[in-house]
């Protein structure tokens, strides 16, 4: 596979917010209905909840990339949820045998986006943004003028 650079135009062409959106799904539809119902107002609403704010903050910290500190915050979050999802899956496997190469699949899914979360908010962090280019704009101007 090759290193080609993708550009980022929304929060949807970070990798790390579509491997979160479809974990989520996962999470909802083929984890979250094999809990039994005495778990329905405890881990199930605390995984419902964690797991769609993953994505969710992606997206909020994206629309709020100019601040570098704004965006981190973001990410930063769901760092957080995303540790509290895999220990509700967890949970999930120990206490109640959900496991199998699936539910593998899902927790190491999102071992793989907490990494992710880190190395966007790391490289964020250091990322030196390019000053405006007003020579274009100026040298227009200067032949328009002469």
């Amino acid at each position: 596979m090759e290193n080609a650079k993708i550009r980022i135009t929304s929060f949807r062409d970070l990798f790390v917010y579509q491997s979160s959106y479809g974990l989520m799904l996962s999470v909802i539809f083929k984890v979250l209905p094999r809990l039994p119902v005495c778990e329905r107002n405890d881990l199930q609403n605390q995984l419902r909840r964690s797991c769609k704010a993953i994505p969710r903050l992606i997206a909020e910290g994206y629309a709020k990339r100019q601040q570098r500190a704004g965006f981190n915050k973001y990410l930063e979050d769901a760092m957080a949820e995303t540790n509290e999802t895999i220990v509700g899956l967890t949970q999930c496997a120990d206490i109640y045998a959900i496991r199998g190469a699936f539910m593998n699949e899902v927790i190491d899914g999102y071992d793989k986006v907490v990494r992710q979360l880190y190395k966007l908010n790391l490289s964020w962090r250091t990322f030196k943004r390019r000053e405006p280019r007003n020579d274009v704009n100026e040298t227009c101007i200067d032949t328009l003028i002469k």
